[in-house]
């Protein structure tokens, strides 16, 4: 009766690591995580042992984490930048189905298009105690974050690109950008402007890196020059879409016949303007996109499909099995990606006409805006 009490008086003591009770156990600390919430893989000798070695040391303290060493938290953690962008809410949308059909829940941190609530986010109490696997949405994650992650064993997957030394899910960016070029160069198109995401934030995945780094090579490849003045920048969002057409076509000199964007949201306001602007889409100028998003059918965006929200699904499932013991169900896989045509595409003006008589486009019709 006195070791119980003794155990309850020093339940309350914080300052128990998982490392010190993984010491005074002689495993490892990936094992005293599994064994404390429950997880497949640890035997029942083990267990036991560890449980009351911990309990011993007060590493079990709150009646929230007292509970895991019965069974889980049954919730997956989400890690978001943002949940306004469509391809963060179609991602959640997605693993949210799969975790109600298998009854878990999940729980969302969104770091709101900064990072400075990340080292509360990725401490012990936050995967201790809360989550049994995270999901991670286009973004790295340090090489010290990875490493408390794999201390205590949550089983873990980005959707959204690839991030080194992580399992991931994603289209594969950079062919996705090329096909994209592809299209544009396929219809006659020389003259070309990008414009690509720059994200003023500290979340460091390298999507945007790798879609400027696709229409950059198939440009050179196809012996297209890649004009400095037409690499415009945007934030995936409609408006950041808005304010580069204004640059583009503001400033003096010509004006390109197509423009690849990295984003369906920023191809949008790239439309959107250049029809306030009373450039024609797309006979004065083509514009394509990645992602399908839900408004470009409607919309005739001619763009690169993907689907977050089965991205998210598959992930989440991996998680999903990977804790029910399935042992190798998290690995990095590709997304399939699809060139859709609609109606923001087309031949430069002129090219048809040029191509019957041998002619380049520029030598029959000007360029609306060209000086």
């Amino acid at each position: 009766m006195a070791r119980t009490t003794d155990r309850a008086q020093r339940g309350g003591h914080s300052g128990v690591s998982i490392e010190d009770v993984a010491a005074a156990a002689g495993v490892s600390t990936a094992t005293v995580s599994r064994a404390v919430r429950g997880l497949p893989r640890v035997s029942p000798a083990t267990r036991e042992k560890i449980l009351g070695i911990a309990a011993d040391l007060g590493y079990v303290a709150s009646s929230s984490a007292s509970g895991l060493a019965t069974g889980r938290t049954k919730t997956i953690g989400v890690l978001a930048p943002f949940v306004s962008r469509w391809f963060f809410s179609k991602a959640i949308e997605g693993s949210d189905r799969q975790l109600h059909a298998r009854q878990y829940n999940l729980s969302l941190f969104n770091l709101g298009g900064h990072g400075s609530n990340r080292e509360r986010l990725f401490s012990k109490t936050m995967v201790y105690k809360q989550i049994d696997a995270l999901l991670v949405l286009c973004m790295a994650l340090t090489h010290e974050e990875i490493e408390h992650l794999q201390k205590i064993d949550i089983p873990l997957i980005v959707v959204g690109g690839h991030v080194e030394e992580c399992p991931y899910i994603g289209i594969d960016d950079y062919a996705a950008a090329a096909t994209a070029v592809r299209h544009l160069i396929d219809l006659g198109h020389t003259e070309i402007a990008l414009l690509h995401g720059d994200d003023e934030t500290d979340l460091n995945f390298d999507v945007p890196r790798v879609r400027i780094q696709g229409f950059q090579d198939v440009m050179a490849e196809a012996g297209l020059n890649v004009r400095k003045e037409w690499d415009e920048w945007g934030d995936f969002t409609v408006r950041s879409g808005q304010d580069a057409f204004h640059r583009l076509w503001d400033r003096p000199g010509p004006k390109p016949t197509a423009i690849f964007c990295a984003s369906d949201e920023m191809a949008m306001g790239i439309i959107f303007e250049a029809t306030r602007a009373g450039v024609k889409i797309p006979e004065d100028l083509s514009v394509i996109g990645i992602d399908d998003h839900d408004f470009s059918e409607a919309m005739g965006l001619t763009t690169v499909r993907q689907r977050p929200d089965e991205q998210a699904e598959l992930a989440t499932k991996m998680l999903l099995d990977e804790l029910d013991g399935i042992a190798g169900s998290v690995h990095s896989m590709l997304a399939p990606h699809e060139l859709i045509v609609r109606t923001t595409t087309a031949p430069p003006r002129g090219a048809e006409a040029a191509a019957r008589k041998g002619a380049a486009p520029e030598t029959l019709i000007p360029r609306a805006g060209r000086p």
